[in-house]
């Protein structure tokens, strides 16, 4: 894979190098099958936490690893490259952690962060429900509150990990106001905890995903995070670092089906040259490198801006609206590219295609996007002269 990332410092460069060898020699070999069995890599998550890259944009007092999420994100687009579903499910982790490292007290984030940070507790996310998936205020779970625990009850759609997960941070409502939301950390071995039987998707089959049920659930008090009604403020905090996670994701996975595609250009000859001598085939790469770059251009600048401290929620929507709309085209193109091959399970190029698709649904779809961008512009303009001719 050729290198086509400058970074801050040679640390940096080395943790890159780290990263790619890690997905080159250790993900790449299981992905086809996995993915073709369906068959959830947790062990995989154990050996990225021990390695290091679970915890990297947290702080080192946390058991993390300190550094800007620049760096966690191209980190990220390292392991989607070469395997979509655990890059997805790294994200869903981080954002599954985010809760607990920001809004924890000192004493939870002591209990739970080393296991999480370290791979030892695989994390899942509850927000969504069937009836309420980007409009999260209007969630139907609640938790009452009986002594000295909340009791659960309801049901969270499209949970990532679901039924795998060894945590679950779950948005419940505690009041009857649309923000009248709390957040939860809950155990997998809770009593009245289940998951039903993983959905049967068109892509991303090692990363099971799976409706999560609470019947009677009781969780300890002190495992709630913030104070109650704060839960749809923690969940949506997290939505905007977790957007760029999944754009990141769909960063390397168009730049994977690209990298399978020139190499299958140099190879296959037709009219008696290879077919990336062909104009028409070479301008169809050119433009697939130009789009990869130019999503990564956002989703870098949006990482930026957050290590600034500096408001990237416009430029998150931004970034997982253009990588994700670049991964569905090229990985397209790199069908195209292929031939009748590509459109064969030999080549991987059809599978990218197929796991392209969710990353423009999940993590708010594309069009929620464009109305977080448009309502941006709309509130920048109010506060702002307008300049017309």
């Amino acid at each position: 894979m050729p290198a086509r990332r400058l970074m801050a410092s040679e640390e940096y460069a080395d943790l890159l190098r780290l990263a790619r060898q890690l997905a080159t020699e250790e993900l790449l070999p299981r992905a086809a099958e996995a993915e073709a069995t369906g068959t959830f890599p947790r062990d995989v998550f154990r050996l990225l936490g021990r390695a290091g890259f679970l915890g990297l944009p947290y702080p080192e007092e946390l058991g993390g690893g300190g550094l800007p999420y620049e760096v966690y994100l191209q980190v990220l687009e390292e392991i989607g490259s070469v395997w979509s579903s655990v890059g997805v499910g790294v994200s869903v982790h981080a954002l599954s952690c985010f809760g607990l490292a920001t809004a924890g007290t000192d004493e939870q984030r002591k209990a739970w962060l080393p296991e999480m940070l370290g791979g030892d507790l695989l994390g899942a996310y509850c927000l969504s429900e069937a009836h309420a998936g980007s409009d999260p205020a209007a969630m139907r779970t609640r938790a009452r509150l009986d002594g000295d625990a909340y009791v659960i009850n309801g049901a969270k759609a499209w949970v990532t990990h679901g039924g795998k997960a060894d945590f679950y941070k779950v948005m419940a409502r505690t009041g009857d106001g649309r923000g009248d939301i709390s957040c939860f950390l809950v155990r997998a071995d809770t009593p009245g905890l289940s998951a039903d039987a993983p959905e049967d998707k068109m892509g991303l089959m090692g990363s099971t995903t799976a409706t999560v049920r609470f019947e009677d659930v009781r969780v300890p008090v002190e495992q709630r995070l913030g104070d109650e009604g704060q839960g749809l403020k923690i969940a949506l905090a997290g939505l905007d670092a977790g957007r760029l996670g999944i754009a990141a994701v769909a960063t390397g996975l168009a730049q994977g089906a690209l990298d399978r595609a020139v190499a299958y250009a140099q190879q296959r000859e037709a009219f008696g040259q290879r077919i990336i001598d062909h104009q028409g085939l070479a301008f169809v790469l050119a433009d697939m490198e130009a789009a990869i770059q130019s999503a990564r251009a956002t989703v870098l600048h949006a990482a930026r801006l957050k290590d600034l401290g500096l408001p990237f929620s416009r430029e998150a929507s931004i970034a997982k609206l253009v990588a994700t709309d670049t991964a569905m085209k090229v990985t397209t193109d790199a069908v195209q590219v292929l031939g009748g091959a590509g459109y064969t399970k030999d080549f991987p190029v059809e599978r990218y295609m197929r796991e392209a698709k969710v990353m423009q649904i999940f993590e708010g779809t594309n069009q929620i996007q464009r109305m977080v961008i448009g309502r941006s512009l709309d509130r920048e303009a109010g506060q702002g002269a307008i300049v017309t001719a």
